[in-house]
């Protein structure tokens, strides 16, 4: 019978110009009814175009015989009909086409004018009288349609198409509130960040210092440190003398380590005399932040052999106290070099290597470390890992002062045939190692006494955002260079001292004088 997907020619156009067909007899019943309309048409011209009593007009009056049955059997066919009623529509439609067919091969001879043929007019009624059963009395005399099958279906369709849209809102509903969600977690998130920023402002606020730690002897022979602001006043000092160095050492980090935030205790005592209502002000000690510091040098940028932007600073006396020690791609990056350096040299510090120093520092993977330097720039000893926090990699060094001449060091040859050192604390860990190999054992076992012998009194760095190494160069000359804690270079001497003395007096003449320096462009 009918088809449940409709295709061809036909099918085509009635999709394109009237809408999407369900079955094939609603095309074929379509394509009947406009051929009938066509037949009529047809034969009404050729019928006004010929002769009476003649073939020609015969067939005129054939084809606009054809033209109603066609129309009657494409409604038919169209409608969802049953069964029944397309079988007989189909049967008058035959009959009337015999009846036509009956009359051309009469006409005119055999077709009376006054009454016509009875037998060809008989069997063209009957066709018609067929169709029009077809049409109209069969649906109504058979039983009605059952559509409980078709309204079940809808009725699922209903509901499944109401619980996809209940669901499809509640996802909504969903996707809603965890867009909500995500938009107020990028707020907190930019919050989070702008409030790291600004501690991460505070924190590096905090490392920024005018001032210098001093270690030195007293005409009794005993160990004081002072802090000194860098015009020279004195801020504070131990208030008393050490026997032992590292113990004056640990005296300066305990203040370092717990001045800042410290609380104010204020102690009333019995007043026994006069004072002056008000003491100077504290500037008096320390100037202002804004206060500017003279400086007696000068940054030049120029342009090296290479075609390279370098820079140097050249003091009031015509001596070159630093320069950039590599060449910039242009004068721009020059600057913003000169301008980090004004930022880092001022609370940089630097080791006094007497001959060795600790320098305690972050590496790459951003853990804390140290390191027994000689002066030298022999590394005798190192954390062998490293630490979460600056202040575990201080204490680790405390400990390796405190108790260099206890500790058993263990030496050993690792796999490429050096030998090493290394010390493991008592809960495993590694508290030190060499650092470096030794080509044999007794080289090791001599670094191991050094360790011991010069750990003991080593000056502590610890290194901020950069600082100021003094090393002795092949040519038996004192050097200092500004290393950032990445690693890179910001500034060297550019020239050798005779003394490491020396050297560290080039260090203060940078350190005083580079942060207010101009700068200025050779032509």
């Amino acid at each position: 019978m009918a088809s449940n997907e409709p295709s061809g020619l036909l099918a085509g156009w009635y999709n394109q110009r009237i809408g999407t067909p369900t079955t094939d007899d609603e095309v074929n019943g379509y394509w009947l009814f406009v051929a009938g309309i066509l037949l009529g048409l047809l034969g009404i011209v050729v019928v006004l175009l010929t002769e009476a009593a003649t073939g020609s007009r015969g067939l005129g009056y054939a084809l606009a015989a054809l033209s109603p049955p066609f129309l009657m059997l494409g409604a038919i066919i169209r409608f969802p009909l049953r069964k029944a009623a397309t079988s007989i529509g189909y049967a008058g439609a035959l009959v009337c086409s015999i009846a036509v067919i009956w009359f051309v091969a009469v006409f005119p001879g055999g077709w009376f004018t006054a009454s016509g043929n009875t037998g060809i007019i008989g069997l063209y009624s009957l066709g018609i009288l067929l169709l029009g059963l077809a049409g109209a009395l069969v649906p109504l005399l058979t039983a009605p349609v059952d559509t409980s099958h078709e309204d079940a279906t809808r009725a699922a369709q209903a509901a499944h198409d109401e619980e996809t849209r209940a669901a499809q809102a509640a996802h909504d509903e969903e996707l809603a509130a965890a867009d909500e969600e995500l938009a107020a977690a990028t707020d907190r998130a930019a919050d989070l960040e702008a409030e790291v920023t600004a501690l991460q402002a505070e924190l590096a606020a905090t490392r920024q210092s005018q001032g210098r730690f001093e270690l030195f002897t007293d005409k009794s022979g005993k160990h004081r440190w002072r802090l000194r602001h860098r015009n020279g006043n004195v801020i504070a000092d131990s208030g008393q003398g050490y026997t032992a160095l590292h113990n004056a050492q640990k005296g300066l980090a305990s203040v370092r380590r717990n001045a800042l935030g410290a609380g104010v205790l204020r102690i009333d005592p019995e007043i026994e005399d006069e004072s002056p209502d008000d003491a100077d002000e504290p500037v008096v000690a320390v100037p202002a932040a804004v206060e500017e510091i003279e400086s007696k040098a000068t940054f030049e940028t120029f342009s090296d052999k290479r075609g390279d932007v370098r820079w140097r600073l050249r003091h009031d006396n015509g001596n070159i106290i630093g320069d950039s020690g590599e060449g910039y791609d242009s004068k721009s990056n020059a600057k913003r070099a000169i301008e980090k350096l004004k930022t880092y040299v001022g609370p940089a510090d630097y080791l006094w290597f007497d001959p060795t120093g600790f320098e305690v520092y972050r590496d790459k993977a951003d853990e804390w470390r140290w390191r027994l330097v000689h002066r030298n720039g022999n590394i005798l000893a190192d954390s062998g890992e490293g630490y979460s926090r600056r202040h575990d990699a201080s204490r680790a060094v405390t400990r390796l002062q405190e108790n260099a001449a206890d500790l058993e060091f263990e030496v050993y040859e690792d796999n490429a045939g050096e030998y090493r050192f290394r010390v493991e604390s008592a809960n495993g860990n590694i508290l030190a190692d060499s650092g470096e190999g030794y080509d044999s054992k007794s080289g090791a076992e001599d670094a191991v006494e050094k360790v011991k012998e010069y750990a003991p009194d080593a000056d502590t760095l610890d290194i901020g955002l950069a600082a100021f190494e003094i090393y002795e160069d092949k040519g038996g000359e004192f050097r200092w260079r500004l290393r950032h804690r990445n690693g890179n270079i910001l500034a060297d001497s550019g020239e050798g001292y005779a003394s490491r003395i020396k050297a560290r007096d080039g260090i203060e003449s940078v350190k005083r004088n580079a942060p207010g320096a101009a700068v200025e462009a050779d032509d």
